[in-house]
């Protein structure tokens, strides 16, 4: 008999079984109750298993059709495995979200039986928008080809030359309106023929032209292009028409495999000259273009390899990059050390991206939150029956990185106990999975990244100092925020941009007195904090103008002086000093915003008050750009 415990765990490793499944499940009782959910059920129609157990699947989610008519009860295909016990899968079909919205389903209704009574079914589903989308570009995608085609047929009928084309036999397998026009025959009526029986038989006196001797089939014999302008095509009526031509031989794996044949009636030659120097013009515009967005497109490779995620202009970050490149193309382990926040995954991302192992996979793991008693399952990996829960097989961390880069984050959280059969896995390239004898070798580039001192834990017996050695073969440490005052303005536009992106909002601005407030913020929590700082802000805004004073209030109140407690030396200004000094500060402001009121960067906006109460002051005071003296 199973212990509660051990039912327990059964029911844990059950749900994680279902959890691991892409597509949504759930299960219905007897009378067509939700039993059972999964995640993925719960990320496709957005609904919290807790809020749905125990209601009408058909009620939840299927109560209408696409169109928002009813789903009457009867006709639910899910509900008929209920009735029937046979399978029922449908196809094209919608579930309702949460949010109201519907989605494009297929899914199967299997029921379930017990002592051969039917007691409930299971409902999998998947979410076919991604699916018909593909299906909606396959059609587009075929329509364009059908397009190409009915273009290039066109392009081929606008040419003032005859064009034609030939297999590796000399057959006709294409050709266009202008050899219709020139020679006579229809292309229908001459395909699969040999050209030189239908038009280059005879020399321009009725004479035979041996084929053997014909300079179009020269080209399927030696691959060279032949230029010929002082022979005849016969036209369908008989008649001899003068003409230059020009076979082409088609080349596959460097052997001719056909040609292609442009030829004109000599009689229009300017003509043809003209259109020949016009296509040389766009073929000119072409290659000019084809060269610009080629220079496009090497500029924007160039900015995403180079640490195009990364942002910042401080000379700390600037030798940061520095190291990055440095140390990348190694096979050295490296050790990201930095407070939380600072953007040491992006480190790790950026190394393995500029290394030789960038075509393999980089696979992260969050020491912090691998339980003691799955670390070496989750490293190391298992196999079937290796422990209670162990039902299949599974790869660990370590062989999944195999030729790429493992990146072990918060790897001062490793118990002291586990620590030394990682140090052996890394130092010798090898491991065997949990419940396996056989040894697995791997190729594997170590980054690890802790918010601890590493040095202080090994001196304090919480961290092995040969792992500490093996890891930090290669340290870098990333300075805080407020240390790189340089980067808070780009990190924040770039911040703000992708917020609004984000939440679909107009694009906003950052003022000098946004940035400077940022800068003077101390960013104890770091990039991470900046960035929910100017989400909030964005939140916050119902104008056109940032309220990062909203979403700053706390921080700025921690980061300033108590306004209620007086200095150490407590002073005092006259009234007439005390305005001598609002005059300088309006004076100042004015000069710092180049004499602007108005305006995001304008004075008032620097000055925290309207630019109506600006100008009003500026009167009082008299204040202008041509006489600014304080006097």
């Amino acid at each position: 008999m199973p212990t509660i415990q051990e039912l327990t765990q059964l029911q844990i490793q059950h749900q994680l079984i279902l959890d691991s499944a892409g597509e949504g499940i759930y299960g219905l009782d007897r009378e067509g109750r939700i039993t059972f959910s999964n995640a993925a059920a719960a990320d496709i129609l957005g609904w919290e298993f807790e809020d749905v157990r125990g209601q009408s699947a058909h009620d939840v989610h299927h109560h209408s059709h696409a169109d928002g008519s009813p789903y009457p009860l009867d006709n639910c295909p899910i509900y008929s495995a209920l009735r029937d016990g046979e399978i029922h899968r449908v196809d094209d079909e919608v579930f309702w979200h949460v949010d109201g919205s519907c989605v494009p389903v297929e899914y199967t209704s299997t029921p379930m039986f017990e002592d051969d009574e039917l007691c409930g079914v299971v409902v999998v589903f998947r979410d076919i928008r991604e699916r018909r989308e593909i299906e909606r570009q396959r059609e587009v995608a075929y329509n364009d080809l059908l397009r190409l085609q009915i273009e290039q047929q066109l392009i081929l009928d606008a040419a003032g030359e005859g064009i034609y084309g030939l297999d590796c036999d000399g057959r006709i397998t294409f050709g266009n309106k202008a050899a219709h026009d020139i020679v006579g025959w229809h292309t229908e009526d001459v395909l699969g023929q040999r050209a030189h029986e239908v038009h280059h038989h005879s020399y321009s006196d009725g004479s035979v032209y041996p084929r053997d001797d014909c300079p179009i089939y020269a080209a399927l014999k030696d691959g060279d292009v032949h230029t010929v302008d002082c022979e005849v095509f016969w036209h369908a009526n008989g008649d001899a028409v003068p003409v230059e031509y020009t076979s082409t031989p088609i080349l596959t794996d460097g052997k001719p495999d056909g040609a292609v044949v442009v030829f004109r009636d000599i009689t229009r030659r300017r003509e043809a000259e003209r259109q020949r120097e016009e296509a040389y013009v766009e073929i000119k515009l072409l290659k000019e273009q084809l060269e610009r967005e080629r220079d496009y497109l090497r500029d924007e490779i160039e900015i995403k390899v180079n640490f195009g995620e990364i942002i910042g202009q401080s000379m700390a970050l600037k030798r940061t990059l520095a190291k990055i490149e440095a140390v990348a193309n190694t096979s050295a382990n490296v050790l990201v050390l930095g407070e939380s926040g600072v953007g040491k995954e992006m480190i790790a991302r950026a190394i393995h991206g500029e290394s030789t192992r960038s075509n393999k996979p980089l696979i992260k793991v969050n020491c912090a939150s691998v339980p003691a008693d799955l670390f070496e399952s989750e490293f190391f990996g298992h196999v079937r029956g290796a422990f209670t829960g162990a039902h299949k097989d599974r790869v660990g961390r370590l062989q999944l990185a195999n030729g790429g880069t493992l990146f072990l984050d918060e790897v001062g959280e490793i118990p002291m106990s586990l620590q030394g059969k990682l140090l052996r896995a890394l130092q010798e390239q090898e491991f065997e999975r949990v419940g396996d004898d056989e040894t697995t070798k791997v190729d594997v580039r170590i980054v690890a990244a802790t918010n601890r001192n590493l040095e202080e834990e090994v001196a304090a017996g919480r961290f092995r100092e040969d792992l500490y050695y093996r890891l930090s073969v290669f340290p870098m440490e990333l300075p805080p925020l407020r240390e790189r005052v340089e980067d808070i303005a780009p990190l924040a536009t770039h911040f703000l941009d992708t917020i609004c992106a984000e939440l679909g909002r107009e694009s906003l601005a950052l003022t000098r007195q946004h940035i400077a407030m940022l800068q003077r913020h101390q960013w104890p929590g770091n990039i991470r904090e900046l960035r929910n700082v100017i989400e909030r802000a964005v939140i916050l805004t119902k104008g056109t103008r940032l309220r990062l004073d909203l979403a700053m209030g706390a921080a700025t109140k921690a980061d300033a002086a108590p306004e209620n407690v007086l200095p150490d030396t407590a002073q005092f200004l006259t009234d007439e000093e005390f305005r001598v000094r609002e005059k300088q500060n309006l004076v100042a402001a004015l000069h710092s915003a180049e004499w602007r009121v108005w305006g995001p960067d304008g004075a008032a906006a620097m000055l925290g008050i309207k630019p109506s109460t600006l100008a009003y002051r500026m009167n009082a005071f008299g204040i202008s750009k041509d006489a600014w003296e304080i006097t």
